[in-house]
């Protein structure tokens, strides 16, 4: 897929959290395509100790408005210098990029879909799911959070298919983490996707190896050029040693080394 290095203007920079906001952007044309799953690299401006671009999924693709939707979690001075962006700023970015999730064939609507996000790794979980809504399917959601507080986008979500919820708290939905959600037991799903902390990732892995439901995971490893150049993001997987930000981030469990 061809790649552009564009200046998008910020038309909305939302305030879901402390932690996170939601930047939507566009351009004056038709923004080029993108599958879920792929993410960006954004040039950070103001910010004298950010010298690299910021890798940030691909949150959304909000076709009607011609908006990209950047979901920022202000984690460093490079991301929190992105939350300071205002309506009518300029942005410049390089996308899309990397790989993207597998839609399954259109012949089986039927199948069951399950999309788990935990933290910021619901961010292309959304885009996923619009894309399979749009598909002719009816993607199933499990999000999980520190807290009800911590649930980003949840009525975004309830757009495109149902919606579960866990906290650690107990505030929202069921109490614990994605990996103990009852929908688990209750629903056979066919196929899987995630993206989140490493650890919450690698549990869904292990439950999708065990009942041999095709699962595939979204890295987040630290992707410093996007191009596959500096060799910060390399993984090992079963080919050897690859760099997520061109052979990812998104990848079937079963290509991974990961101890499931």
């Amino acid at each position: 897929m061809k790649k552009y290095m564009l200046d998008l203007k910020v038309t909305q920079n939302i305030n879901l959290h402390h932690n996170y906001c939601l930047l939507k952007l566009t351009t004056e044309n038709v923004l080029p395509d993108m599958l879920p799953g792929q993410f960006v690299q954004v040039l950070v401006h103001n910010s004298p100790t950010t010298f690299l671009r910021r890798p940030i999924s691909i949150n959304y693709v909000d076709r009607q408005n011609n908006e990209l939707w950047l979901l920022i979690q202000k984690v460093g001075d490079g991301t929190r210098a992105m939350a300071g962006y205002k309506p009518g700023d300029m942005v410049n970015i390089m996308l899309p990029l990397g790989n993207s999730f597998t839609i399954p064939p259109h012949t089986s609507p039927e199948q069951k879909l399950l999309l788990i996000g935990g933290g910021v790794g619901t961010a292309p979980m959304l885009f996923l799911g619009s894309y399979l809504k749009e598909a002719g399917f009816n993607p199933v959601f499990l999000l999980g959070a520190r807290s009800i507080s911590d649930l980003l986008q949840v009525e975004d979500f309830q757009r495109f298919g149902k919606v579960f919820t866990t906290t650690e708290d107990g505030s929202h939905g069921e109490i614990g983490f994605v990996i103990h959600h009852s929908i688990l037991n209750d629903i056979p799903f066919d196929r899987i996707y995630t993206c989140g902390p490493k650890p919450m990732m690698l549990n869904v892995a292990k439950y999708a190896a065990y009942k041999s439901i095709t699962c595939e995971v979204s890295l987040e490893n630290t992707m410093a050029c996007g191009i596959g150049a500096c060799l910060c993001c390399v993984e090992n997987t079963n080919k050897g040693h690859v760099c997520v930000c061109t052979e990812g981030p998104v990848f079937n469990i079963n290509d991974l080394t990961w101890p499931i």
